[in-house]
């Protein structure tokens, strides 16, 4: 079985807070940087202009979740073929799932789901988003330097940033979809309506 925890300190080199990162931990750093910023997009589109988000969406969220915490384990406990592997699962998998909400919208007419961007739909631009992190994975796998763990104030702030996205995504999912299957087209919270009937707030 391929371990996925993090070794020993003492099997580390010392890594300084101030330190020049290598070119594959800049790699990974920006490619979390990039998975923090759709993440975040996301959640400002959700909240400030209220589109919430269908099943399909959020399993492209919970792919993104999958990549993102692959390049957290690289970041904090070193390159891994495992953790590049569960990147390149969550990278397959969004593209499968976007690819099917693209095929859903695909007949002449459909004015496809939600808002765009640039005249393409968010669901599109994830496509390509899991396809330009896909051969980001691919270079990082390909560089002679693979040492990437870091601690420095960038990476210790990218890594915070992105588990308060994780946790502020699942609480708007809860009060979204409840304990139960989320609503095709949703127009309100259905969570957060049970929780105020439930216990009258």
């Amino acid at each position: 079985m391929v371990p996925l925890a993090c070794k020993h300190p003492s099997q580390y080199q010392p890594v300084s807070k101030l330190s020049v990162p290598s070119l594959a931990a800049l790699g990974n750093q920006l490619a979390l940087l990039a998975v923090i910023s759709i993440l975040a997009y996301a959640f400002v589109d959700q909240l400030y202009f209220s589109e919430l988000p269908c099943p399909l969406c959020l399993m492209q969220r919970i792919a993104f979740v999958i990549i993102g915490f692959a390049l957290v384990l690289n970041i904090r406990c070193g390159a891994h073929a495992a953790h590049y592997g569960w990147g390149i699962i969550g990278g397959l998998l969004g593209m499968m799932v976007s690819l099917r909400q693209v095929l859903l919208h695909i007949l002449p007419g459909d004015k496809g789901f939600g808002a765009t961007f640039l005249e393409l739909h968010f669901y599109t631009w994830a496509f390509l988003a899991y396809l330009g992190l896909l051969l980001g994975f691919a270079i990082l796998l390909m560089l002679p330097n693979r040492e990437v763990r870091s601690r420095s104030i960038f990476s210790n702030a990218l890594v915070i940033i992105f588990i308060l996205l994780v946790v502020g995504n699942l609480i708007s999912t809860l009060l979204e979809c409840g304990l139960g299957p989320c609503a095709d087209d949703p127009m309100k919270y259905e969570g957060w309506i049970w929780l105020r009937n439930r216990f009258g707030f």
